[in-house]
């Protein structure tokens, strides 16, 4: 996320990492990790579960949480919700391109973005006509 948090800011998006850590241990992961010195977006520590167990991503009876993604509109509507085991990595890319569907959808009223869709790429208009050719 750190390498493309620039083509998010561009594009009104603003980025949180939250993690069930206290904001005094991002403070020393920040200070030694070299990867974690280019994060320039926040890191909330939520070392009660609060949060995290709002947006359902809390492990219990480890104390983590699990890789979350939530892509939340100005109206404060999620649009996305991805939940990955912490195992399994996120792409930032896949994400950027998926903040642009949203985007797109969202100041086009009925046209949508089929998978795989590109900034440029035709779209759809739902309709009966495209049932099971898609």
């Amino acid at each position: 996320m750190a390498d493309n948090y620039d083509t998010f800011k561009a594009l009104g998006v603003e980025i949180y990492s939250v993690s069930t850590d206290t904001h005094f241990a991002h403070k020393a992961w920040h200070d030694t990790s070299e990867a974690i010195k280019k994060v320039n977006y926040p890191m909330i520590g939520d070392p009660t579960g609060a949060l995290t167990r709002n947006f359902g991503v809390m492990i219990e009876e480890e104390g983590l949480a699990l890789r979350g993604t939530f892509l939340i509109n100005p109206e404060g509507v999620i649009k996305l919700c991805e939940i990955h085991d912490n195992g399994i990595g996120r792409d930032a890319k896949e994400l950027l391109r998926k903040v642009q569907a949203a985007q797109y959808v969202a100041s086009h009223p009925g046209e949508v973005c089929p998978a795989k869709w590109k900034e440029g790429a035709a779209t759809l208009k739902p309709s009966l006509d495209l049932v099971g050719k898609i």
